[in-house]
């Protein structure tokens, strides 16, 4: 009987690159696909092979999708009509044998039908596939990304949060939890809400990164105009300001600051938390000499 195949969408992603790793390391008895636009230009883990694929490009889809059992799907940002730009790459999917998808969703998605994720829901839903949701909360790994520059070079977090508690997330559990469903080895059910352990403000996360890096980082709790102001001026796409803005408003009206349990119960254990994290991705945050001149 050959080995089961799993392919994973976005997988240079801040989830998917995770999600890749933890697949290889499930054990020889899985072969793993990456697939993505264009070739990462690095060495993906272990043994995972690399598949050109696009949501948009039907040419991509056969070889993307032929003999694989278990996909995980990540919407690309940028598609907003999920019905016309990502629904019939997951048909074909589905009709060339794939028989299990987990989907990145977002928390509270369930409560928001406008939004593109609940869209991809509610068609798996009744696609006839096994299909799991994992509803995750705001991801730490922003601080190590989109958030980064201010950290390293300023020592200071530049988000609209206001005083609101997040229940931020660790990508890399994640993806744990994502790679458990994949291989069938977490309880079936239909949607995990995938939460940090507590929620924190971010006068708590400038506390953990001020321990972690053993400077002050102080969060200077901008509002919408002056962030909007701060973000376009340091060079963050229109789309993502636009995104980042709509998540941190959200926040300050009390979404997002729920937790649960779930990702104890599938894995095992308790998600990391925010000083793990700091501790984790210290690196990140080294200043460049030059900032400071």
């Amino acid at each position: 009987m050959p080995a089961p195949t799993v392919a994973v969408t976005g997988a240079t992603g801040t989830v998917g690159r995770h999600v890749l790793r933890e697949l290889v390391h499930a054990g020889p008895d899985l072969e793993v696909r990456g697939l993505g636009r264009a070739d990462p230009g690095w060495r993906l883990p272990g043994d995972a092979a690399w598949t050109r694929f696009s949501f948009t490009d039907p040419t991509t889809w056969t070889a993307a999708f032929s003999g694989v059992d278990a996909v995980f799907v990540v919407r690309p940002p940028e598609l907003v009509d999920v019905t016309r730009d990502l629904l019939p790459a997951l048909i074909a999917a589905r009709d060339l044998g794939v028989r299990r998808a987990v989907l990145l969703s977002v928390l509270g998605a369930e409560r928001n039908p406008l939004l593109p994720h609940r869209r991809i829901e509610r068609w798996l839903e009744t696609s006839g596939m096994a299909a799991t949701t994992l509803r995750a909360s705001n991801f730490m790994q922003n601080l190590a990304g989109v958030h980064a520059a201010d950290i390293r070079d300023h020592d200071r977090i530049v988000v609209p949060a206001g005083d609101a508690a997040m229940s931020y997330v660790d990508a890399r559990d994640v993806a744990a939890v994502a790679a458990r469903c994949l291989v069938e080895q977490a309880p079936r059910r239909g949607a995990w809400d995938v939460t940090g352990p507590a929620a924190i403000t971010h006068d708590d996360v400038a506390e953990a990164l001020t321990r972690a890096l053993g400077r002050p980082i102080r969060y200077t709790r901008p509002g919408l105009p002056r962030y909007w102001a701060h973000a376009l001026r340091s060079g963050m796409p229109a789309g993502l300001v636009a995104a980042t803005s709509v998540l941190y408003t959200l926040a300050r009206v009390g979404v997002g600051s729920r937790t649960t349990t779930d990702v104890a119960t599938v894995l095992g254990r308790s998600g990391a938390d925010i000083a793990t994290f700091a501790d984790d991705y210290r690196a990140v945050w080294r200043p460049h000499p030059q900032a400071r001149s």
